[in-house]
């Protein structure tokens, strides 16, 4: 292949991999936005999430077992752990974005959505320097160059710039600042799910196995949780009927999916900083087209969004240029 359709291709390969970001990191927003409507209408954030979660598993249940990729791929689970390529751990990963959901269910009502999402980017950003710097991907081990670093800083500056407008009048006190340590860690650990995630897509040939062990894991971990809050304080509100409310797990399908294949293509960090850029996309385009009360969109936001996708290019340009 000559050099001009060497360039053609590995450019077609970056956006390729920028769309399949911002459209995996888009659902994210959209499934809090569910989750958040669904846990206000039953008056209960464990069941909203495990209805998420639940809704979810049955989808990758119909995909698995009704396609035949997904029966195909669903035989290369034992073998892959009795060749020691998948460690049985790596099955646990879905218990990840349990804790995510419920981070997200319990702390977004106390410090705001605006806290909540630097808190997780943060976690996001410091997680994929770290995974790919000791290897936890299927893409091995990366050296984190200037370039990498930088484009990590600028990510997390960007949402912070992105989110401004919603920051004022916080407290500071210890108690609030406690909050903010869950969702850092979600952010923090969901990159390292994405991680595992991305080692079994690449071991079993197809995301169809793994995103639904994660949602297996996932859906027995809220479950627990659930049913001890159910001996707690009881069960809550009757379930909504409209059908729009139990979108959020399919929406973590394509997240978790979706994910699973940017890890195994460019590893943990720019497939984070690209799911970044579309959370706060998505975002923007729910703030413009369906805004919820209290949502603010300033030149800030706008400016800071365009950030993030700044980042993502300055970060991904060391891949750019090997591969021309």
């Amino acid at each position: 292949m000559s050099a001009v359709g060497q360039s053609r291709q590995s450019s077609a390969a970056w956006f390729g991999f920028l769309l399949t970001a911002l459209v995996a990191g888009a659902a994210i927003p959209s499934q809090g936005r569910i989750n958040s409507e669904l846990a206000a209408e039953v008056d209960d954030p464990f069941l909203a999430a495990l209805l998420s979660f639940g809704t979810g598993l049955l989808l990758m249940l119909v995909i698995a077992y009704l396609t035949p990729t997904g029966r195909r791929t669903l035989g290369q689970v034992r073998p892959a752990l009795r060749r020691g390529e998948v460690r049985w751990w790596y099955l646990l990963a879905g218990c990840i974005g349990g804790y995510f959901v419920l981070s997200q269910s319990l702390t977004i009502g106390l410090i705001g959505v605006a806290v909540f999402t630097v808190a997780v980017v943060t976690g996001q950003t410091l997680g994929g320097l770290l995974w790919d710097r000791i290897g936890l991907g299927p893409a091995g081990r990366k050296r984190l160059n200037t370039v990498r670093v930088l484009g990590a800083l600028l990510t997390v500056l960007a949402v912070l710039w992105t989110v401004s407008p919603q920051l004022g009048g916080r407290s500071g006190s210890w108690s609030w600042l406690l909050l903010v340590i869950f969702p850092l860690t979600a952010g923090f650990t969901n990159s390292a799910q994405q991680a595992l995630n991305g080692r079994q897509s690449a071991a079993y040939g197809s995301p169809i196995p793994a995103t639904l062990i994660n949602f297996v894991a996932g859906t027995a971990v809220l479950l627990l949780a659930y049913l001890v809050k159910v001996l707690v304080s009881g069960v809550g509100e009757t379930l909504p009927t409209a059908p729009w409310y139990y979108l959020g797990g399919p929406l973590g399908c394509v997240f978790i999916g979706l994910g699973a294949v940017l890890v195994t293509r460019v590893g943990v960090l720019l497939a984070a900083m690209g799911m970044i850029a579309g959370q706060l996309i998505g975002s923007l385009l729910l703030d413009l087209l369906v805004p919820a009360p209290g949502s603010v969109v300033t030149l800030s936001t706008v400016l800071g969004t365009l950030l993030t996708l700044a980042a993502v290019v300055i970060a991904s340009l060391p891949d750019i240029r090997r591969t021309r």
